[in-house]
């Protein structure tokens, strides 16, 4: 039986994803802080999809907390063919005047705990005859956001690694794709402190459950760079076309409505 293994399980696109790798016959092994959410997850996925699943409550940026997840993951299953890691979050502000211990703890989850689950977890990924690493990150990953200048540079990071990656394991049996989605309906804004976006955000949002389709079947269609919807492809298009000045200007114009 195929497992997929998916950070960040339990709310928004992680949740969602999970609900798409089961539908597919994919075994599933949660993993995100609250357990009352991973057990009623867990719950859901086994009474309607023909698979197993099991969860594991912990947070990734506690100090060997990667290793339990590993070490936990291995008693479960030998036949891990999908890594997941979807965990993160944003926090908006101007960055000297944020918690820096929180910032901190972003890039903590947003970088480090994605880099080692991926270099923890590819020895057993190596091994299978197919086997896949979805890296999430974000459209923010293309631009420089001013008041979300910290998980942007974070989300760059996950793109960046991810392209590098998926060329150093060209050849091999796993390949890596990373999903970079714009607004979607989850708590993401809430919990970044930008919730006065969320009326204008549901104009151009996207489902969690559209995104998880657009990602997984991306992924099986080998594509490395997923951007789901075609407005938020535009937009990376049409950015880039700008000089830099101006497109900085245009998201910080638009990350003031936060305020």
């Amino acid at each position: 039986m195929s497992y997929a293994l998916i950070t960040g399980a339990s709310k928004g696109i992680g949740k969602a994803l999970v609900h798409e790798f089961a539908s597919r016959g994919y075994s599933i092994l949660a993993i995100a802080r609250s357990e009352r959410l991973l057990k009623d997850l867990v719950i859901t996925i086994e009474n309607r999809y023909p698979v197993t699943a099991k969860y594991l409550a912990i947070d990734l940026t506690e100090e060997g907390a990667v290793k339990k997840v590993v070490e936990w993951s291995q008693t479960e299953t030998k036949e891990l063919k999908v890594l997941v890691n979807n965990a993160g979050y944003g926090m908006w502000g101007h960055f000297n005047q944020m918690n820096f211990e929180m910032q901190e703890n972003m890039m903590q989850l947003n970088m480090h705990s994605l880099v080692a689950l991926s270099y923890a977890f590819l020895p057993q990924l190596l091994k299978q005859p197919k086997a896949f690493i979805l890296n999430v990150s974000s459209l923010t990953a293309y631009q420089a956001v001013p008041t979300l200048n910290i998980y942007a540079a974070t989300k760059a990071f996950v793109l960046l690694f991810s392209r590098g990656l998926s060329r150093e394991l060209k050849g091999s049996s796993v390949f890596v794709c990373c999903l970079s989605p714009g607004a979607t309906q989850t708590e993401f804004l809430k919990r970044a402190g930008m919730g006065s976006m969320e009326g204008m955000a549901k104009i151009v949002s996207m489902t969690p459950e559209k995104v998880a389709k657009i990602a997984v079947n991306g992924m099986f269609n080998w594509k490395k760079e997923i951007i789901p919807g075609f407005m938020n492809l535009l937009s990376i298009k049409l950015l880039k076309l700008l000089p830099k000045g101006v497109s900085e200007r245009i998201m910080e114009f638009v990350s003031s409505y936060s305020k």
